[in-house]
Parts: structure tokens; sequence; C-alpha cells
């Protein structure tokens, strides 16, 4: 039996490693066979260009880190996602193509008919995705706790978070037969049930 593939998508500070971290855990008590994986990254080859895009060390122009994105999805799926569907397991990932689109095309300007055009090159699309929405103030305190350790997009101005939210908004309004809208200026346990609230609603999975 083929596996599902369940996507966490929203911008910086919205939770996602945390919540993808719980879902996998949750299914694993239900016992189901579980991969939790994240973009960019994923594969060797997309780990490399992870660094290369979070790192800030190169100003990439638009199309280039479009297409880097991509490419390092690219070997993400033929690497890791598709054998672990194939060998019927429940992907959890952090981030996939609506990162893209949101990001680069609404974002930073890139072209989204180039974008969507890639996508579908992939030739994978979720099952589903929980899209985590979260306050510009919310997103503010999270992020002012990482510090330091913030790399080049949650670096970016509140302009440009703006965009982004605006754009995964955009994206689970035209998709709702695919995408889980969630509330994630909650507490952690409190996301954490709404998600499986979206998984029994979708999936039938107590």
């Amino acid at each position: 039996m083929a596996g599902y593939f369940l996507t966490l998508e929203g911008g910086e500070g919205a939770g996602k490693s945390t919540q993808a971290r719980l879902l996998a855990q949750a299914l694993c008590a239900r016992g189901l066979p579980v991969l939790r994986t994240r973009e960019p990254g994923g594969a060797p080859g997309a780990e490399i260009l992870r660094t290369l895009l979070l790192s800030g060390d190169t100003a990439w122009s638009t199309p280039a880190e479009a297409l880097l994105h991509f490419a390092a999805r690219a070997e993400h799926v033929e690497k890791t996602i598709r054998p672990a569907l194939a060998a019927g397991m429940w992907v959890v990932c952090d981030r996939f193509a609506d990162s893209t689109l949101a990001y680069q095309g609404d974002g930073q300007g890139a072209d989204k008919s180039l974008i969507a055009a890639l996508s579908t090159l992939i030739k994978l699309t979720p099952d589903i995705t929980f899209v985590l929405d979260v306050s510009e103030e919310t997103a503010k305190s999270r992020l002012a706790q990482r510090g330091l350790d913030a790399d080049r997009y949650e670096r970016q101005d509140t302009a440009f978070h703006a965009r982004v939210n605006a754009g995964f908004r955009a994206i689970a309004e035209q998709a709702p037969g695919r995408c889980v809208p969630i509330d994630a200026n909650a507490d952690v346990g409190r996301v954490h049930d709404a998600i499986l609230a979206g998984l029994a609603d979708r999936l039938g999975l107590a």
C-alpha cells in the first residue's frame, strides 16, 4: 500500500518544525511507518543546496534562487520521498513546493508561472497540507527568541514576511481540498490538537 504525503507550510515563526515532529510522533504512536523530512534538504545533495540557500553568503538572483529550490526538491523527491511512499510510509515534510510559491513568488517576485511549471515537472502533490498561520506579533516574538541563529529568510524585513504570509493564505484558499488552515498563534499543544483534528477529518484517522 502506498503511503501518505503530509506537508506543513507557513511563514517564519509558525512552528512548523515543532509540529512536524509532534505529528510524526503521533503517527508512530498509532503504529504507522513514518518518515519525517524537510525542505530545502532531506537528501544529501539537497542538504548541500540548503546550506547555500540559507547561509546568505551568496546574493542569488530571484530566478536562480527559485531554480535552486527546485533542484533541491527534485533530489529530495527522487532520493527520499518517493521511495518512502512506495514502501508504504507516511511522509511528514516541513515545507514543500508551496513554500517556493510563497517565498520566491510572493516574497521575492519570482515568476509564478515558472514556479507552477516546475511544480508540475516534480509530479508529486501532498495528500494534505497543513498551513500554519500566525500573526505578525507572534512571529516577531518567536523569531526574536532565535537571535543569532536566524537564517537568511528569517532575517528579512517585515514587508517580506507579510507578503509571504499573504501568499500562504492565498494558497490555502485556492486549494481547499488539499489544504487545512491552522491557527498557529495558540500554544504548541492546541496547535497539535488542531492538526490531528484536521487529519482525522480528511483521512478518518482516529
